[in-house]
């Protein structure tokens, strides 16, 4: 089986593939001051205690991360307890079959390469990508498979902690899609806000996004990830397709490249 982790600033999302599908899951807080020592302990603990897991044996591992001090700590923890296994981290000089048409390629992001490869694989070109992460990204990909730009925007729960902190009547509300828009409480209001708010953000942001990326905007296929993309999907008028594991499957292609 492969052990596939995706690190990300706030959660690290980890899956256990069997040939192409994904049997086991589990998403973690990111913590930058874990050792590979407790990594280990932490990721052996996941793998005892899934009823779904007897026996298994971990083949494989691929590993992307955003978090460069957590990389460190991840590659150690191959080397000491899965030395036997082969393990394939995505960093320069790792073949991704992503040509990056960036002004600095070395700026874009692992995670954004891996999900443009899964994406091409999975739904082909053109393509966006919607990451709905620590922050909401939104990445471009063309009818070759080339990642060709990005937007950057402030993610769902950066909002709401800076919303919480900067009013002193607002708070921290649970996220979930309130009863109607036009809200009859200061929960709901926020919830509408987020919820709704965020979902005409994406829908901005794409159709311009698909209007530059193709002739016809039609063709360009929107694809959603990430922690808090539920929340949106169903508000949002240009996703076409939910792919929860999208970085986990590009992951996988991304061992089969390298590992044979």
């Amino acid at each position: 089986m492969l052990l596939t982790i995706d690190v990300g600033n706030t959660h690290t999302v980890l899956g256990l593939f069997e040939g192409e599908d994904v049997i086991e899951h589990w998403r973690l807080a990111t913590d930058a001051r874990r050792t590979a020592d407790e990594i280990a302990v932490v990721l052996q603990g996941l793998l005892t205690q899934s009823p779904l897991l007897k026996g298994a044996d971990i083949s494989g591992i691929a590993i992307c991360s955003t978090v460069p001090s957590v990389l460190n700590e991840m590659r150690e923890m191959c080397r000491r307890y899965y030395g036997d296994v082969t393990a394939v981290i995505v960093e320069p000089g790792v073949r991704t079959g992503v040509p990056v048409r960036m002004d600095n390629p070395k700026e874009v992001g692992s995670d954004r390469i891996v999900n443009a490869l899964a994406a091409i694989d999975q739904y082909g070109g053109p393509c966006i990508i919607v990451d709905f992460g620590t922050a909401t990204s939104f990445d471009a990909v063309s009818a070759k498979g080339e990642y060709v730009g990005a937007v950057t925007a402030p993610g769902i729960e950066i909002s709401v902690d800076a919303l919480a902190a900067a009013g002193a009547q607002l708070h921290k509300v649970e996220l979930v899609r309130p009863r109607s828009v036009i809200a009859k409480n200061t929960v709901e209001a926020l919830q509408a806000g987020i919820i709704y708010g965020f979902a005409g953000q994406v829908d901005g942001i794409v159709e311009r996004m698909a209007a530059e990326l193709a002739d016809d905007p039609d063709d360009v296929t929107v694809v959603a990830t990430g922690g808090h993309a539920a929340l949106v999907v169903s508000e949002s008028r240009s996703i076409d397709v939910h792919e929860p594991w999208l970085t986990l499957i590009g992951l996988r292609l991304i061992y089969n490249r390298n590992a044979g």
